[in-house]
């Protein structure tokens, strides 16, 4: 056992996480960028830091709540960034390009606890490609592999006016929940090898793009757990102390606000390392063999945009985990719950092995009309999802008309009780006398 994973058997998470964030509150960075541009933040206290913000060229609009986070220690660097909106998709895509980011890694599902957290930027395969005409660009869709809780896709990036094209991967983590941590390590470093073995995470590449909802939590998490194993993979695995975690994560909330949301998160990173420590699969990419089962990919999409939730910070109580065992996965949290309506978990087949043989979406043996009847099923659960989105969109259409209402009477109210109370003085109030 190594030194590291000894000191986090006693490692008060609570206190460290409150004191990496009294820390972290002392940073006195500009954000008048998000200021000027509030419609194009999915949160209203999330904002990027102007210094280390991404500046769009292309189009007629250089902002994008992204920054760009260097981990000079681990020669890594990653942009982190909310998950687009309808009116920012564009320079979503403007920021890939520009950044010659090989992957995108999507950490959210596009509708969770009856929300919706990221519009879905991607063209499925039944679409057509997506034209971005304001910044000269197309995306296509390629290719996608579906796995046990995460999904790879392949889509093919063109600049339409040179004819210039790129390959960009997009690995989609589609188990971790909003606020919360995945079920195991694990399988957490499952997905982190897929995205490693891609060599998009390498220094000689541009920086891959991390996302969740906001950028902050699940994307911190991310980057935090990769650069500590970088670190330990390069200079062993009694490099590192549980000190310097936190310096780590720290360093990289300089760049952007407020990353690793929750105790829970930091806990599981800090399983997540020593997981990976004793995992010699993460460091042997190359020779490691592929074991994550491929499943059939019964729909493209679950989810689109979303009406401006509250602040997440009123979600933000940190609560005191249970003690770390470091032999055991994190305990559930209530936001693990699936939101209603979404699809089942693919439970890992037991036997054995413990593996079957993959089925490239499901062609294999299930034939022609098999392949009709998920289509079918896909068409319908699209159609379901569409009405659903429809649905929360007029609500929230009608609640800001409403509020616009109230705000737009507001002043001829006061008027009102204003005249109303100097009548009732004037007639009521006491009299002098003649």
């Amino acid at each position: 056992m190594s030194n590291f994973e000894k000191d986090c058997k006693h490692l008060d998470f609570f206190n460290l996480f409150e004191s990496i964030k009294e820390e972290s509150n002392k940073y006195d960075f500009s954000i008048k960028a998000a200021k000027e541009n509030k419609n194009l933040n999915r949160y209203r206290d999330v904002n990027p830091y102007d210094y280390s913000r991404i500046i769009l060229t292309r189009g007629s609009c250089d902002f994008i709540n992204a920054n760009l986070v260097p981990v000079e220690k681990a020669h890594r660097k990653y942009i982190l960034t909310q998950g687009p909106l309808p009116n920012t998709i564009s320079h979503f895509w403007a920021m890939v390009w520009e950044q010659n980011s090989k992957s995108i890694v999507m950490l959210n599902k596009i509708i969770e606890n009856n929300r919706i957290k990221c519009h879905q930027y991607w063209p499925s395969r039944t679409d057509d490609p997506l034209d971005l005409s304001d910044v000269s660009l197309k995306v296509s869709f390629v290719s996608e592999t579906a796995y046990q809780y995460y999904t790879v896709r392949t889509f093919e990036l063109t600049d339409t006016e040179t004819d210039e094209k790129r390959e960009v991967l997009h690995y989609h983590y589609m188990t971790w929940p909003d606020f919360g941590v995945p079920k195991s390590p694990k399988e957490f470093l499952r997905f982190l090898r897929a995205v490693r073995k891609s060599g998009s995470l390498d220094e000689n590449v541009g920086a891959p793009i991390v996302h969740c909802s906001a950028g902050i939590g699940r994307s911190g998490t991310f980057c935090l757990v990769d650069s500590c194993l970088v670190m330990i993979a390069e200079n062993g695995e009694n490099s590192i102390e549980v000190r310097e975690v936190g310096e780590v994560l720290l360093d990289m909330r300089k760049y952007r606000m407020g990353l690793v949301q929750t105790v829970q998160q930091l806990r599981f990173s800090f399983l997540a390392i020593v997981e990976g420590m004793k995992s010699s699969w993460l460091h042997n990419l190359e020779d490691s063999p592929e074991d994550d089962e491929k499943v059939d990919s019964q729909s493209e999409s679950e989810e689109e945009p979303p009406p401006l939730p509250p602040p997440r910070t009123e979600s933000l109580r940190p609560e005191r985990p249970a003690p770390i065992s470091v032999e055991s996965s994190p305990s559930s949290s209530p936001d693990e719950e699936s939101p209603p309506g979404a699809s089942p978990t693919v439970e890992q087949p037991t036997g054995a092995a413990g593996e079957n043989k993959p089925i490239e979406n499901g062609v294999d043996k299930d034939g022609e009309e098999a392949v009709r009847q998920r289509k079918a099923v896909q068409a319908d659960k699209q159609k379901r999802l569409a009405e659903k989105v429809e649905e929360m969109k007029r609500k929230q259409d009608d609640a800001e008309y409403w509020e616009r209402i109230k705000r737009s009477l507001k002043p001829y109210v006061n008027f009102l009780l204003i005249g109303v109370g100097g009548l009732a003085f004037y007639y009521l109030g006491p009299r002098g006398s003649n």
